[in-house]
């Protein structure tokens, strides 16, 4: 297939609907739902993707000035999510396993885990003041994209750079694969979503390949999503494995959050061979070739 015959999806106003998608959700309301904080972190996720795609077309400055701008954003909102995260995973555990949780309703920690945080003034503040914060930033962040210069981006360029991106989420897995640790698999799943998020524009090329590779990057990310979920609640329980003063129940729950972490990962490992086994390149998995000057 030859890239003078294909036009990839526009950059630029994708890029800059990211940008004022997440403006508008945010001003819905003083206080973000826990929806709206999600759908933002994402959208957030996506843009600095797009960020690094374009990157060797953008000069050195607004690279790193816009992409930082994104990573802020998901800075400030990262505490926002997280308490919400821990309660409905507890509540997922306390429907399968009752009785842990009824062995455990003297522990303080876990239970104002499982309440509903009820905000109060201090805490309203701080996030209206995080909130105001955001919304300077992602105006600078629109209003300076307007002025760059991505309108005629080169496509092999951006292939290349799709073809870098792929061979850094196959080295991400290795390193996963190898090493259980969860940072690792940490990094395979912020790797893995930049690669599904940069495929979408390259749908014109070969639609239907793009699309189910996107179907099996987003099903790795979101397991993996879910283990490093899981992952943050065990550290936020404040478990430590030799304490003496932990009771059997305790231990218990913990098991049951690694079981469970255990099952997300055994629904990535089986995709993720397909996808990145070091026999496999992106050649071979979407189907066309990449055309490199």
């Amino acid at each position: 297939m030859l890239l003078d015959y294909v036009k990839l999806k526009e950059v630029k106003p994708i890029l800059s609907g990211y940008i004022r998608d997440a403006q508008v959700m945010l001003k819905q309301d003083s206080i973000p739902g826990d929806n709206v904080v999600h759908d933002v972190r994402v959208l957030m996720k996506k843009s600095r993707a797009v960020i690094r795609l374009i990157g060797s077309q953008l000069d050195e400055e607004s690279y790193n000035r816009e992409y930082q701008s994104m990573r802020d954003v998901g800075r400030i909102m990262r505490t926002w999510r997280e308490t919400s995260v821990h309660r409905k995973i507890l509540k997922s555990i306390r429907k399968k396993y009752p009785n842990i949780f009824i062995e455990l309703k003297d522990f303080e920690k876990l239970n104002s885990l499982m309440k509903r945080q009820v905000q109060g003034p201090e805490t309203r503040e701080e996030i209206k003041s995080g909130l105001q914060e955001i919304l300077k930033i992602l105006n600078k962040s629109d209003y300076r994209i307007r002025f760059l210069s991505i309108n005629n981006l080169d496509p092999r360029a951006l292939l290349k750079e799709l073809d870098r991106t792929y061979n850094i989420v196959a080295d991400c897995y290795l390193t996963s694969r190898y090493n259980l640790k969860p940072a690792s698999l940490h990094e395979f799943r912020k790797k893995a979503k930049d690669l599904l998020y940069q495929l979408y524009f390259f749908r014109p090329l070969k639609n239907q390949s793009v699309k189910a590779l996107e179907k099996q990057l987003d099903t790795i990310a979101q397991n993996l999503g879910k283990f490093n979920d899981l992952e943050v609640l065990v550290k936020a329980l404040g478990y430590k494995r030799h304490n003496p003063d932990n009771s059997p129940a305790f231990h218990e729950l913990i098991v049951l959050l690694k079981e469970e972490q255990d099952r997300y990962l055994s629904k990535v490992w089986p995709i993720a061979y397909k996808v990145f086994c070091p026999s496999q390149n992106l050649i071979n998995v979407l189907g066309f070739k990449l055309l490199f000057v």
